[in-house]
């Protein structure tokens, strides 16, 4: 049998394309808008230079390691609510979603408090340049009033995809980053009859498109009597034991996120302290790479849902033959994004009002991000859509949490400050990381070692 007759018998399955494109594509769409629109907020910033666009930036890696820390709390309860969506166990999937938002708001207010009272010794563990500093500690000290609304908005959104329901979310999403748009460009350049507040201007109209987004999220979740519509009751049910019983698996997710988080940072400390246009470009290369990866993020969260289900529901083989195609679709989707993003780079770049040292780094280092998509991709579909699903978070908290520290930060400091090269190579070194993750992750796919049935863990 040819090789071209197995691949396609492969991806013959409509059930797995109808599932995938069911989850995948609202979550894609989703994703676009917000990418695109991130994109928008940070060109409008852009006009103010690149110390508004670094001071923004700055403050925007408080909230990344926020998001991240969220991320791996509901990741991690969604890894269980996609099993027991599988056997259709509402109860407890209220409890864990329970448990998820006490845990989400814990965290968001130790961050708010920091944000909030702090936040000149929080950025300045990033930069030395007093104007950078200025500008985003009074960016920071008001934008940290969405994380309250985030972490709620944030947790209902993952549980809901869980559970299928996945149009909702995105709709109320999308509604909430168009009106985030629209208060920006008023707020920071004092349109629509607006007071013009400049950089802060941004941060106020993200305080209101968040509470308008998070207000609208929880309504629907109770007005559709969904089955993911805690009550009062199901937090009093939330007794130790079955605490105890979810957070030993989630809790390497949370560490993995906390470690993989603070090594990124790490990452924008090198970048940042290799002077205020390298900062400015590698944020600007976020900007557009978060804009090429929206795609390959709803694969990998539609998998992460549909490989949960399968496991929950007893299908091991189809759960494991779902993910191995997703890994495929994400490696060839990603070399075509990759593409993408080196031949549309210096279009995208030119409508930046920065420095021509800053749009040559940040081109350079689009040209790296390019060609190492596809292996992002692949790592991404592994170790969040197929391991983490399967419940291996241990391996999982190794390959990402772990792998990031003893491997991508000393390449990335090396590279920095021992060869000082300029960030682009910076990149380059980086990515040593990744290709570590896709030497180790695969073979643990192959394995199926990583398949493990969690709902015999809530249901006792």
């Amino acid at each position: 049998m040819s090789v071209f007759r197995r691949i396609y018998n492969f991806y013959n399955d409509k059930v797995y394309f109808n599932l995938l494109l069911k989850i995948a594509l609202p979550i894609a769409i989703q994703n676009a808008v917000s990418s695109s629109l991130n994109m928008i907020g940070s060109l409008m910033i852009g006009q103010k230079g690149e110390v508004a666009v670094a001071a923004v930036g700055l403050a925007g890696q408080v909230f990344f390691l926020l998001n991240l820390l969220l991320f791996g709390i509901g990741s991690g309860a969604a890894m269980f609510t996609a099993q027991l969506w599988g056997r259709r166990d509402i109860p407890d999937i209220r409890r864990v979603l329970g448990l998820d938002l006490i845990l989400g708001l814990t965290v968001a207010s130790f961050f708010f408090v920091l944000s909030r009272f702090f936040p000149r010794f929080i950025l300045g563990i990033y930069s030395q340049d007093p104007a950078v500093i200025l500008a985003g500690s009074e960016y920071l000290s008001i934008y940290a009033w969405t994380f309250f609304f985030f972490a709620v908005t944030f947790s209902f959104a993952l549980i809901l995809r869980s559970v299928g329901d996945v149009k909702a979310p995105v709709v109320i999403s999308i509604g909430a980053l168009m009106l985030n748009a629209i208060l920006t460009y008023g707020f920071v350049f004092g349109n629509f009859g607006l007071q013009e507040l400049g950089v802060p201007g941004a941060a106020v109209a993200l305080v209101i498109a968040r509470a308008i987004e998070c207000i609208a999220m929880v309504s629907y979740t109770y007005i559709s009597k969904s089955p993911v519509a805690v009550t009062i009751r199901d937090f009093l049910q939330i007794d130790f034991s079955f605490i105890g019983r979810i957070l030993v698996p989630v809790l390497p997710i949370i560490a993995n996120e906390f470690l993989w988080s603070m090594g990124v940072t790490a990452y924008f400390v090198i970048y940042a302290h290799m002077g205020t246009d390298s900062l400015a470009a590698m944020n600007i290369v976020s900007t557009i790479d978060q804009l090429a990866l929206v795609v390959l993020f709803g694969l990998t969260s539609a998998t992460s849902v549909i490989v949960g289900n399968r496991i929950g529901a007893g299908e091991i083989n189809e759960a494991y033959l779902y993910g191995g195609r997703s890994l495929g679709l994400g490696a060839v989707i990603g070399v075509f994004i990759g593409i993408l993003v080196i031949l549309l780079s210096p279009f995208i770049l030119s409508l930046y009002k920065v420095s021509p040292e800053v749009i040559t780094l940040a081109y350079k280092t689009l040209i790296v991000v390019g060609c190492f998509i596809w292996l992002r991709a692949m790592n991404a579909i592994n170790i969040v859509g197929n391991l983490r699903a399967g419940g291996d978070t241990t391996f999982s908290l190794i390959l990402d949490g772990v792998i990031i520290w003893v491997l991508g930060v000393p390449m990335a400091y090396f590279a920095a400050f021992i060869l000082n090269l300029p960030v682009y190579y910076v990149y380059l070194f980086v990515m040593a990381e990744e290709i570590a993750k896709w030497s180790f992750g695969l073979p643990r796919y192959f394995s199926r070692k990583w398949i493990h049935n969690l709902v015999k863990v809530v249901v006792v």
